[in-house]
Protein backbone atom coordinates (compact mmCIF):
# COMPACT_ATOMS: atom_id res chain seq x y z
CA UNK A 1 0.00 0.00 0.00
CA UNK A 2 1.40 3.44 -1.27
CA UNK A 3 1.96 6.34 1.51
CA UNK A 4 -0.91 9.09 1.30
CA UNK A 5 0.42 12.46 -0.07
CA UNK A 6 -0.82 16.23 0.37
CA UNK A 7 -2.69 17.85 -2.31
CA UNK A 8 0.70 19.53 -3.35
CA UNK A 9 2.20 16.10 -4.39
CA UNK A 10 4.70 16.24 -1.34
CA UNK A 11 4.21 12.72 0.85
CA UNK A 12 2.54 13.73 3.90
CA UNK A 13 4.17 13.03 7.17
CA UNK A 14 2.91 10.17 9.79
CA UNK A 15 2.19 11.44 13.38
CA UNK A 16 5.26 10.00 15.65
CA UNK A 17 3.47 8.15 18.51
CA UNK A 18 5.24 9.57 21.90
CA UNK A 19 5.52 6.12 23.69
CA UNK A 20 4.32 7.08 27.64
CA UNK A 21 5.30 6.32 30.27
CA UNK A 22 3.16 4.03 31.09
CA UNK A 23 4.16 1.48 28.07
CA UNK A 24 7.90 2.24 29.25
CA UNK A 25 7.42 1.04 32.68
CA UNK A 26 5.23 -2.29 31.25
CA UNK A 27 7.84 -3.01 29.00
CA UNK A 28 10.50 -2.88 32.06
CA UNK A 29 7.98 -5.55 33.72
CA UNK A 30 7.84 -7.68 31.51
CA UNK A 31 11.88 -7.78 30.75
CA UNK A 32 12.23 -8.30 34.67
CA UNK A 33 9.57 -10.93 34.45
CA UNK A 34 10.72 -12.77 31.58
CA UNK A 35 14.29 -12.82 33.10
CA UNK A 36 12.92 -14.17 36.67
CA UNK A 37 11.27 -17.24 34.96
CA UNK A 38 14.85 -17.91 33.80
CA UNK A 39 16.58 -17.33 36.39
CA UNK A 40 13.57 -19.77 38.10
CA UNK A 41 13.13 -21.93 36.25
CA UNK A 42 16.22 -22.72 33.95
CA UNK A 43 19.64 -20.93 33.96
CA UNK A 44 21.05 -18.77 36.71
CA UNK A 45 24.36 -16.96 37.04
CA UNK A 46 26.64 -17.45 39.60
CA UNK A 47 30.32 -16.07 40.30
CA UNK A 48 33.24 -17.97 42.64
CA UNK A 49 34.15 -16.21 45.43
CA UNK A 50 36.27 -18.12 47.16
CA UNK A 51 39.61 -21.04 46.09
CA UNK A 52 37.85 -24.22 48.07
CA UNK A 53 36.78 -25.64 44.16
CA UNK A 54 40.35 -24.77 42.88
CA UNK A 55 41.19 -26.53 40.25
CA UNK A 56 38.11 -26.76 38.88
CA UNK A 57 36.96 -23.67 39.34
CA UNK A 58 38.72 -20.25 40.22
CA UNK A 59 38.36 -17.24 41.86
CA UNK A 60 36.56 -15.06 39.15
CA UNK A 61 35.07 -17.44 37.06
CA UNK A 62 31.50 -16.89 36.60
CA UNK A 63 29.55 -19.60 35.42
CA UNK A 64 25.50 -20.70 34.46
CA UNK A 65 24.26 -22.92 36.60
CA UNK A 66 20.93 -25.66 35.32
CA UNK A 67 18.04 -25.08 37.61
CA UNK A 68 16.41 -27.42 35.80
CA UNK A 69 18.47 -30.58 36.66
CA UNK A 70 17.39 -31.70 39.85
CA UNK A 71 13.41 -30.25 39.40
CA UNK A 72 13.12 -27.19 41.70
CA UNK A 73 12.35 -26.58 45.47
CA UNK A 74 11.70 -23.15 47.13
CA UNK A 75 15.09 -22.26 47.02
CA UNK A 76 14.98 -22.31 43.42
CA UNK A 77 13.33 -19.07 43.42
CA UNK A 78 14.42 -15.67 44.52
CA UNK A 79 14.40 -15.53 48.31
CA UNK A 80 12.44 -18.22 48.17
CA UNK A 81 9.30 -16.24 47.78
CA UNK A 82 7.20 -20.13 46.69
CA UNK A 83 6.91 -21.27 50.57
CA UNK A 84 6.57 -24.76 49.69
CA UNK A 85 8.54 -28.40 50.69
CA UNK A 86 10.56 -30.75 48.96
CA UNK A 87 11.14 -31.16 45.35
CA UNK A 88 8.46 -31.03 41.88
CA UNK A 89 9.58 -32.48 38.81
CA UNK A 90 12.63 -33.75 41.09
CA UNK A 91 15.73 -35.54 39.32
CA UNK A 92 18.61 -36.97 41.45
CA UNK A 93 22.15 -35.77 41.11
CA UNK A 94 25.04 -38.09 39.79
CA UNK A 95 27.60 -38.31 42.32
CA UNK A 96 30.58 -36.26 40.96
CA UNK A 97 28.30 -33.18 39.95
CA UNK A 98 29.49 -29.76 41.24
CA UNK A 99 26.01 -28.65 42.22
CA UNK A 100 25.37 -25.17 43.96
CA UNK A 101 23.21 -25.80 47.10
CA UNK A 102 21.93 -23.44 49.82
CA UNK A 103 24.20 -23.50 53.00
CA UNK A 104 22.14 -25.72 55.42
CA UNK A 105 23.02 -23.67 58.79
CA UNK A 106 21.02 -20.49 57.56
CA UNK A 107 19.55 -21.81 54.15
CA UNK A 108 20.37 -18.64 52.54
CA UNK A 109 24.21 -18.38 51.32
CA UNK A 110 24.56 -20.00 48.07
CA UNK A 111 27.94 -22.77 47.91
CA UNK A 112 28.90 -24.63 45.37
CA UNK A 113 30.83 -28.24 46.05
CA UNK A 114 31.01 -31.58 44.27
CA UNK A 115 28.85 -34.64 45.58
CA UNK A 116 31.15 -37.33 46.82
CA UNK A 117 28.19 -39.02 48.67
CA UNK A 118 24.79 -40.27 48.30
CA UNK A 119 22.19 -41.40 50.72
CA UNK A 120 23.47 -44.54 52.48
CA UNK A 121 26.81 -43.99 51.63
CA UNK A 122 29.73 -44.33 54.35
CA UNK A 123 32.56 -41.43 53.45
CA UNK A 124 35.78 -41.43 55.18
CA UNK A 125 39.05 -39.61 54.88
CA UNK A 126 42.38 -41.24 55.62
CA UNK A 127 45.70 -39.95 55.14
CA UNK A 128 44.60 -38.12 52.57
CA UNK A 129 42.78 -40.47 50.20
CA UNK A 130 38.73 -40.64 50.01
CA UNK A 131 37.22 -43.97 50.80
CA UNK A 132 33.35 -44.46 49.60
CA UNK A 133 31.91 -47.67 51.52
CA UNK A 134 35.10 -48.15 52.39
CA UNK A 135 36.80 -48.58 49.20
CA UNK A 136 39.74 -46.37 48.20
CA UNK A 137 38.88 -44.01 45.09
CA UNK A 138 41.78 -44.19 42.66
CA UNK A 139 44.10 -40.68 43.37
CA UNK A 140 46.91 -40.46 40.68
CA UNK A 141 49.26 -37.69 41.31
CA UNK A 142 49.44 -35.16 37.75
CA UNK A 143 51.18 -31.86 37.16
CA UNK A 144 50.79 -29.34 39.80
CA UNK A 145 48.36 -26.70 39.85
CA UNK A 146 50.83 -23.33 39.42
CA UNK A 147 48.64 -20.26 41.29
CA UNK A 148 50.05 -17.14 41.78
CA UNK A 149 50.84 -14.67 44.47
CA UNK A 150 51.47 -11.41 42.75
CA UNK A 151 54.13 -12.24 40.49
CA UNK A 152 55.40 -15.03 42.22
CA UNK A 153 54.79 -18.80 41.26
CA UNK A 154 53.35 -21.30 43.71
CA UNK A 155 52.98 -24.74 42.83
CA UNK A 156 50.60 -27.08 44.90
CA UNK A 157 50.81 -30.67 44.62
CA UNK A 158 47.85 -31.80 42.21
CA UNK A 159 45.64 -35.40 41.71
CA UNK A 160 43.32 -36.78 39.16
CA UNK A 161 40.41 -38.98 41.27
CA UNK A 162 38.14 -40.90 39.99
CA UNK A 163 34.70 -41.76 41.23
CA UNK A 164 33.23 -45.09 41.54
CA UNK A 165 30.74 -44.14 38.72
CA UNK A 166 34.05 -43.54 36.43
CA UNK A 167 33.65 -39.33 36.78
CA UNK A 168 37.26 -38.07 36.98
CA UNK A 169 38.59 -34.53 38.11
CA UNK A 170 41.61 -32.86 40.28
CA UNK A 171 41.95 -31.97 43.11
CA UNK A 172 44.72 -30.30 44.82
CA UNK A 173 46.54 -31.30 48.16
CA UNK A 174 48.28 -28.74 50.00
CA UNK A 175 48.98 -30.13 53.27
CA UNK A 176 50.47 -33.62 53.13
CA UNK A 177 48.43 -34.19 56.97
CA UNK A 178 46.29 -31.39 56.48
CA UNK A 179 43.03 -31.01 59.43
CA UNK A 180 40.45 -32.72 57.34
CA UNK A 181 43.13 -35.75 55.35
CA UNK A 182 42.13 -37.67 58.33
CA UNK A 183 37.92 -38.25 59.60
CA UNK A 184 35.55 -39.78 61.46
CA UNK A 185 33.12 -42.30 59.11
CA UNK A 186 30.40 -40.17 57.81
CA UNK A 187 26.89 -42.22 57.15
CA UNK A 188 25.12 -40.27 54.55
CA UNK A 189 21.46 -39.91 55.62
CA UNK A 190 18.37 -40.54 53.76
CA UNK A 191 17.64 -37.21 51.85
CA UNK A 192 20.82 -35.99 52.00
CA UNK A 193 24.45 -35.71 50.08
CA UNK A 194 27.79 -35.58 51.48
CA UNK A 195 29.89 -32.09 49.67
CA UNK A 196 33.40 -31.74 49.41
CA UNK A 197 35.52 -28.91 47.68
CA UNK A 198 38.43 -30.33 45.18
CA UNK A 199 40.57 -27.92 46.91
CA UNK A 200 40.85 -30.35 49.93
CA UNK A 201 42.49 -28.33 52.65
CA UNK A 202 41.10 -25.05 51.94
CA UNK A 203 37.36 -25.89 51.81
CA UNK A 204 34.29 -25.70 54.38
CA UNK A 205 32.09 -28.86 53.09
CA UNK A 206 30.66 -31.61 54.48
CA UNK A 207 33.60 -33.04 56.87
CA UNK A 208 33.13 -29.84 59.03
CA UNK A 209 31.28 -26.79 58.79
CA UNK A 210 28.57 -27.76 56.29
CA UNK A 211 27.53 -30.92 57.06
CA UNK A 212 25.15 -33.26 55.16
CA UNK A 213 23.10 -31.19 52.31
CA UNK A 214 19.39 -31.90 52.37
CA UNK A 215 17.96 -32.98 48.76
CA UNK A 216 15.38 -29.59 49.29
CA UNK A 217 18.19 -27.05 49.55
CA UNK A 218 20.18 -28.06 46.17
CA UNK A 219 20.00 -25.32 43.58
CA UNK A 220 21.08 -26.61 40.59
CA UNK A 221 23.96 -27.94 38.54
CA UNK A 222 27.12 -25.80 37.42
CA UNK A 223 27.26 -25.90 33.96
CA UNK A 224 29.26 -23.59 31.86
CA UNK A 225 32.16 -20.73 32.32
CA UNK A 226 30.76 -17.92 30.18
CA UNK A 227 33.48 -15.54 31.65
CA UNK A 228 36.37 -15.00 33.60
CA UNK A 229 38.95 -12.92 35.17
CA UNK A 230 42.33 -13.03 37.24
CA UNK A 231 41.27 -9.77 39.61
CA UNK A 232 43.81 -7.69 38.65
CA UNK A 233 41.52 -5.02 37.07
CA UNK A 234 38.55 -3.52 39.35
CA UNK A 235 35.05 -3.16 37.58
CA UNK A 236 35.79 0.79 36.32
CA UNK A 237 39.44 -0.15 34.81
CA UNK A 238 37.96 -0.63 31.51
CA UNK A 239 41.52 -0.33 29.88
CA UNK A 240 42.65 -3.37 31.95
CA UNK A 241 39.96 -5.37 31.24
CA UNK A 242 41.76 -6.89 28.07
CA UNK A 243 44.74 -8.58 30.21
CA UNK A 244 42.47 -9.05 32.92
CA UNK A 245 40.38 -11.81 31.17
CA UNK A 246 40.74 -15.41 30.88
CA UNK A 247 40.27 -16.01 27.52
CA UNK A 248 40.58 -19.98 27.71
CA UNK A 249 38.06 -20.24 30.33
CA UNK A 250 35.69 -18.87 28.35
CA UNK A 251 32.64 -20.86 27.36
CA UNK A 252 34.39 -23.98 28.80
CA UNK A 253 32.14 -26.57 30.52
CA UNK A 254 32.55 -27.82 33.83
CA UNK A 255 33.53 -30.95 34.98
Amino acid sequence: MSDSVTAEGIPAKKPVKKESWGEVVKTIVYALLIAGVIRSLLFQPFNIPSASMEATLLEGDYLFVSKFSYGYSRHSFPFGILPFSGRVMASEPERGDVIVFKYPVDNKTDYIKRLIGLPGDRIQMKFGTLYINDQAVPKVETEDFVEFFGRMEHPVPQYVETLPNGVSYEVLDREPDGRLDNTEVFIVPEGHYFMMGDNRDNSADSRADVSYVPRENLVGKAQIIFFSTDGSARIWEVWKWPTAIRYERLFSFVR
